[in-house]
């Protein structure tokens, strides 16, 4: 055993106080207990390991990738793991805890500056374009390319038959926010093989709703929404699309702190706020399954919980 064979396994819990009586049940997948606190170990893995086994990845070289943070502190992980230098683009638009954490493992980083603070398709193509000069200008070194790469796709449907198992096959609905769409893809793919007809939601942040149709805009879901529609999605694979707004999902994000012990990023209070509305049109019986998909411990200094009350003082 190495310390990446912890990846995966996660547990499934219910919600037990925000449910509200008359809804299905909610089933989350905490996703947090991967080894940095993020589903994206996961994929950081799938990514590295094929590489290195179909030779894109040779022994002595580096690995180069863009990133909103999770994604940065997965391969930061993976390749400290596996001795791999590791440059990453990001953004202070995003947490500085997930700066510190890449940077703690070992990876490079290269800052491009988000003029709104925000995620944006300018600042995500500009990250992009930032990754592409660099894996360029060293040679021996394999850009993973998140948005574009597939090995994450049996990463994913692995994660979707760890699901079907714990739910013994009893789910009636998946949500799931967007960011590269490879999560959505690979779990409602497999799922939808294993229940055909089963509802899966993907969830996108309503500023920036350009699953649906609408503009790209600046948002705060860090994670989801890079403001384009990203190459892996398959609009077959989503029943319906849920827009939820940044300040209601880091609303959502605080209660399942205080109410439900669920201590969990943006992304996932969109998650729960769009599960909480297909748990009511399902109905008292149904089952429905969402992911915590990266630890509070990642935003600790971001609106999302340093805003939260100070503790008061006993006299």
């Amino acid at each position: 055993m190495t310390v990446l064979s912890t990846i995966g396994g996660t547990r499934l819990v219910p919600l037990r106080h925000i449910v509200p009586e008359g809804s299905a049940r909610i089933l989350v997948k905490l996703e947090y207990e991967n080894p940095t606190g993020s589903m994206k170990d996961r994929m950081a893995l799938a990514m590295v390991a094929a590489a290195e086994a179909d030779g894109r990845l040779q022994p002595g070289g580096s690995v180069v990738e863009y990133t909103g943070g999770s994604t940065g502190v997965s391969l930061a992980f993976v390749c400290a793991a596996k001795r791999i230098p590791l440059d990453l683009v990001t953004s202070e638009a995003f947490s500085q805890e997930k700066r510190d954490h890449m940077a703690a493992l070992g990876a490079r980083l290269t800052l491009v500056h988000s003029p709104t603070g925000g995620t944006t398709k300018a600042l995500t193509l500009e990250m992009i374009e930032t990754a592409r000069q660099i894996a360029a200008a060293k040679p021996g070194s394999f850009w993973t390319d998140q948005f574009n790469n597939t090995d994450v796709l049996p990463g994913y449907a692995a994660m979707a038959g760890e699901i079907w198992q714990q739910t013994d096959g009893h789910i009636d609905a998946f949500v799931q926010a967007v960011g590269t769409s490879g999560s959505f893809r690979g779990i409602s793919a497999r799922l939808r093989t294993l229940k055909p007809g089963l509802l899966t939601v993907a969830v996108e942040p309503a500023e920036s709703p350009v699953l649906s149709g609408g503009q790209s805009g600046s948002h705060k879901i860090e994670g989801t929404g890079p403001g384009f529609v990203p190459p892996q999605w398959r609009p077959e694979l989503a029943s319906e699309i849920a827009q939820v707004s940044s300040m209601d999902a880091m609303a959502m994000a605080r209660r399942l702190a205080r109410e439900e012990g669920l201590f969990a990023g943006t992304s996932t209070g969109a998650n729960v706020l769009a599960a909480l509305r297909i748990a009511g049109r399902l109905g008292p019986g149904g089952t429905v399954v969402t992911i915590a998909c990266d630890s509070g411990m990642k935003y600790l200094s971001t609106p999302l919980y340093a805003a939260a009350p100070a503790a008061t003082t006993a006299a």
